[in-house]
């Protein structure tokens, strides 16, 4: 009998910077930072059993809560992005996880988010296999992990 390993660490999710993704200043505007990471989101999902066919079959999705993203450096059209994921926590229906979006070694943003696993009733509890998926995914926060934004003044 052949067993199935599962993997400790999500694969890292590739696009390129698209020239309508430039902003007046000459880099990728905000938006597309955020559009980077939903589709970064999208492929986690499709790697822990939560994609498409899960969702045609269960009614059920992620829906997110809360964002963090910090905007760190000016992306050029053309640059190839690379965002790992990270997950922080499973708990019930409550993921934690965060995107470090880089261009080659250098850290452009990330994002932090907290999300619930919905149905029609509402949020509901992970199933048991996917629970199982994200659980052994979990790492340590990075330290930039938490924070909240410092007041002005």
């Amino acid at each position: 009998m052949t067993r199935l390993t599962r993997p400790t660490r999500l694969p890292v999710f590739e696009e390129t910077v698209r020239p309508e993704w430039i902003d007046y200043n000459g880099h990728m505007s905000e938006a597309f930072y955020v559009l980077v990471f939903g589709y970064a989101t999208d492929a986690m999902m499709d790697a822990v059993g939560l994609g498409p066919e899960y969702r045609e079959r269960t009614g059920c999705s992620l829906y997110t809560v809360e964002a963090h993203v910090r905007y760190l450096d000016e992306v050029a059209e053309g640059a190839p992005l690379a965002v790992r994921t990270r997950v922080l926590g499973v708990a019930g229906k409550k993921l934690r996880f965060v995107h470090e979006m880089r261009v080659g070694e250098r850290l452009v943003a990330t994002s932090e988010l907290f999300a619930l696993h919905v149905g029609a009733e509402g949020s509901v509890p992970f199933p048991e296999p996917v629970h199982e998926r994200l659980a052994a995914l979990v790492e340590e926060p990075p330290g930039w992990a938490g924070r909240a934004i410092a007041p002005v003044g």
